[in-house]
């Protein structure tokens, strides 16, 4: 094996790993929104008429499980099993769409799980542990 093949298999694990991290973020700051939409922080926008309008309370719960759950697969993205890499892209998608909706209400923090979800989509879908 090539030290060039060595090399990005490491690259490939390190960023598998780092996506691990930020899935684990991602879970977090999910339930930090759903905490912060459940407790009627001031940080959420509420009153301005959109085209969709939808419960803050119920958002924050929904957030708030959302959270936990990819916070777990998250941490099960350190094995590496298929079924955690397979659980994690359809999560950060399901994530992705939950906070494209949530926009309106806090748009600086939908963007950034948005994005950090985007990043770790790619990290796992590029990561083969078989390889590494």
């Amino acid at each position: 094996m090539s030290e060039e093949s060595l090399v990005k298999k490491g690259v490939a694990k390190g960023t598998s790993m780092g996506g691990a991290v930020l899935l684990v973020t991602v879970g977090a700051l999910e339930f930090l929104q759903g905490i912060s939409a459940i407790a009627k922080d001031d940080v959420i926008v509420v009153g301005v008429e959109y085209t969709y309008k939808f419960d803050v309370t119920a958002w924050g719960w929904f957030h708030l499980v959302l959270g936990v759950i990819v916070a777990a697969v998250g941490i099960a993205l350190f094995t590496g099993a298929t079924w955690a890499r397979v659980g994690a892209m359809v999560l950060c998608a399901v994530s992705i769409f939950v906070n494209f909706l949530w926009l309106p209400y806090y748009p600086l923090w939908a963007i950034t799980i948005i994005a950090l979800n985007a990043v770790v989509i790619w990290a796992v879908a590029t990561w083969n542990p078989d390889e590494a």
